[in-house]
């Protein structure tokens, strides 16, 4: 009888605890996930909100308002950005901004 007290009470540290181990997620669940995530619709991303600070801190001063560039590549416009397209990751390295840039190339205007 001390015996089985001594594991229940052992059991019921365990859980308070947090030392149980959670059983992993199966093959089947992590696919089910992902089919889930991609099914979904992607938000839109609006280039004033979301991609245009990128390129301010990226591509300040030259092509904004007054820099060198700006005449040729105005990047406050989202017609430059789309003609450049992929060109843009020459400067952009990191890979949510690439990210956010592509799905704003690939998003009808």
């Amino acid at each position: 009888m001390r015996v089985v007290l001594l594991l229940i009470a052992m059991m019921l540290l365990l859980v308070e605890s947090g030392g149980v181990v959670k059983p992993a997620r199966t093959a089947w669940a992590v696919s089910s996930a992902s089919a889930a995530a991609s099914s979904a619709p992607k938000a839109r991303v609006d280039f004033d909100t979301q991609l245009k600070p990128i390129f301010e801190a990226k591509c300040m001063p030259c092509h904004f308002n007054g820099g060198q560039m700006y005449d040729r590549l105005p990047f406050d416009k989202p017609a430059t950005i789309r003609k450049l397209g992929a060109r843009l990751f020459t400067r952009i390295k990191e890979e949510n901004d690439r990210r956010l840039i592509e799905d704003f190339l690939t998003q009808a205007p």
